[in-house]
């Protein structure tokens, strides 16, 4: 069974369940961070999740969304094909935007017809400018007014203008060109039809003329390139990580608040709302602490928040109050916090996520203890309801690497509800947390549980060290039912680096005789998700041989803290060159690419435009001082 189809089938199933079997717990917000997301969730923005061509303002949630009409009964509204894997008629390419939503630049494809829409703010008002760049000869340009998500309020047209109609503000919406009675359009919602043989001015407010608008957004499309200017060399790699990040930023009605699962495509197709993935979260949030403070906060408290009643952060929460009751996913959230906290200093964004940090801390000990090892797994919830969890599938889903060959034939205990499998790199990961942790707790002055967790990082660190393997120059991988060592290799073995727990004569070993070895990760393009010389990588599946971000991420901050500046150098322009050749042919950024020729659309499950995958890029970032 492939990951969407199981994703898929377990989603009907957590649908079906009561409430009370699927809500995690209540976590109390600060007035600082209630306050924060207040501002998030406030003004112009591609809000709405299923159509990156609406334009919503909170709170009202007045929305004005740009449709089309083709021949027949074709019409195109709800859009946010930038997937390729879709199976819709539309093919949108997004260009440079800015996070706040003040410019957006979007290209639509669709039956043979080519439009360019921009949008731009003004204040408190919203222009759009709509560009034909080829059409076809039903082509009409239809843009609706309409109230997103039941919010209370009334919509209307008058004359040639659009309103929204709330308590206590009105919106009037007017156009550059004049638009035409079309009783045969597509829509149930206020409209105003246009022909598509001249660009189009939408404006709300005062009224405009289509240079003013032109203008207006010229003048916001300079001020967002001369944001990515600042990073020189770096800048068009800046408007891809941007705009994957802000493209994907939506608002959640159902808990009102701003969020940016990995891609809309994963939230409407298969979520129906939204999904938010415990590390993919993260990785999302320390991204953006390069550019917003604010959106690398929200995603960071809100992953976070997510702990579940045993005190974990699950490896998926999503709409309808589903999320993973039987597992977690790997512990890189205490890593992330405190290196936002490095950009900002504000103590509160700490206090309001350490509690449920620690507790996450805490769990893995408790709950996944095999003797003095950690391992991967899925334990048994108690509600008859929930009736999936405590399998072998199910506890390689708690790695992240949900098919990875390194976890082919690995038994699991069914009394532990653990893989027979003391991982390297869950005590990586589980290193860095508590050391990471540690710190955050002295910037709190909690010393007691600096030092417990101190201790902690000091304990596993010494477990680490007796699976290092002398003779082979490599940390493995070992069966705790036979003792048996594994040695199928992946970039996991290299995350005794991410935790400082090898020496730099170990280092050095490690990455002269493994990653510059062709026969296990060296290549054009770095590095696979398993070795080339392991059963499977030639299935180029997943994590069966293609190339994720979050590794080349993981091993960068690994060699950062050795001196091994080939390698380091290596993988920085490895990883940037990857990302942006395919960025900067069709706009897209992968979930996954193939190790062998570098490409995403290769395979059906590599979503191109997943948010993580601009990793590639951070590291640049990272490696050129622009943050921590």
């Amino acid at each position: 069974m492939n990951k969407l189809t199981h994703i898929i089938i377990i989603t009907i199933l957590v649908l079906s369940l009561p409430l009370s079997a699927q809500r995690p717990v209540e976590n109390i917000r600060t007035p600082e961070y209630l306050e924060l997301q207040r501002n998030l969730a406030s003004g112009w923005n591609t809000w709405h999740n299923n159509n990156m061509l609406s334009q919503v303002y909170l709170p009202y949630g007045f929305s004005l969304s740009v449709a089309l009409r083709g021949y027949g009964i074709n019409y195109l509204r709800d859009t946010y094909k930038v997937s390729r894997q879709i199976d819709r008629p539309e093919e949108l390419i997004p260009g440079m935007r800015s996070d706040d939503g003040s410019y957006t630049s979007m290209t639509v494809l669709w039956q043979g017809n080519e439009v360019i829409i921009e949008s731009a703010t003004d204040g408190d008002d919203l222009v759009l400018l709509i560009t034909p760049q080829k059409t076809t000869y039903f082509l009409k340009i239809v843009i609706e007014a309409g109230v997103n998500w039941n919010l209370p309020g009334a919509v209307g047209r008058n004359g040639e203008m659009l309103f929204g109609e709330f308590d206590d503000r009105t919106f009037r919406v007017g156009a550059t060109a004049t638009p035409h009675r079309d009783v045969f359009v597509q829509t149930t919602l206020p409209s105003l039809v246009f022909d598509p043989d001249e660009t189009i001015g939408i404006y709300t407010g005062e009224e405009r003329t289509l240079g003013e608008i032109q203008r207006i957004i010229d003048r916001n499309r300079q001020q967002v390139q001369d944001r990515a200017d600042q990073y020189g060399e770096l800048a068009d790699a800046f408007i891809a990580m941007q705009g994957v990040l802000a493209w994907n930023s939506i608002y959640d009605p159902e808990s009102d608040r701003v969020i940016t699962p990995v891609s809309r495509w994963w939230n409407a197709s298969i979520w129906s709302g939204f999904v938010l993935f415990d590390w993919d979260t993260y990785f999302a949030a320390y991204m953006m602490s390069l550019f917003s403070r604010d959106l690398a906060y929200a995603n960071a408290v809100e992953m976070t928040k997510a702990i579940t009643r045993k005190g974990f952060i699950p490896n998926y929460i999503a709409a309808h109050n589903n999320y993973t009751g039987d597992r977690s996913q790997p512990p890189v959230g205490s890593f992330v916090v405190h290196q936002i906290y490095k950009q900002y200093q504000e103590i509160w964004f700490l206090e309001e996520v350490f509690d449920e940090l620690l507790s996450w801390n805490r769990w893995w000990v408790t709950h996944r203890s095999n003797g003095p090892y950690l391992s991967w797994g899925s334990h048994p919830v108690e509600d008859p309801n929930y009736i999936w969890g405590n399998t072998q599938e199910y506890a390689v889903l708690e790695s992240g690497l949900d098919n990875s060959p390194m976890y082919d034939r690995v038994p699991y205990n069914e009394e532990k509800y653990i893989l027979e499998f003391a991982d390297v790199g869950l005590l990586g990961f589980y290193i860095l947390d508590c050391k990471s942790l540690a710190d955050i707790a002295r910037e709190l002055g909690k010393v007691d549980i600096a030092m417990e967790l101190d201790h902690r990082a000091h304990h596993y660190t010494q477990v680490l060290h007796t699976l290092w393997h002398e003779e082979d120059g490599m940390f493995y991988n070992k069966r705790t039912d036979t003792g048996e060592l594994c040695k199928k290799l992946s970039p996991t073995n290299f995350y005794p680096l991410l935790a400082r727990a090898a020496t730099q004569q170990q280092a050095e070993r490690m990455i002269s005789e493994y990653y510059f070895d062709p026969e296990f990760f060296y290549g054009d393009y770095m590095l696979p998700s398993i070795a080339r010389n392991v059963p499977g990588y030639e299935d180029n599946s997943y994590w069966r041989g293609r190339i994720w971000a979050p590794m080349n991420f993981l091993v960068y901050q690994g060699l950062r803290s050795y001196d091994l500046p080939g390698a380091r150098k290596d993988l920085v322009n490895k990883s940037y060159d990857l990302l942006m050749k395919r960025w900067r042919e069709d706009g897209s950024i992968y979930e996954n690419y193939n190790s062998e020729t570098g490409r995403g659309d290769d395979v059906k499950d590599a979503d191109s435009f997943y948010h993580w995958g601009a990793l590639l890029a951070f590291i640049s970032f990272l490696e050129n001082g622009f943050i921590e």
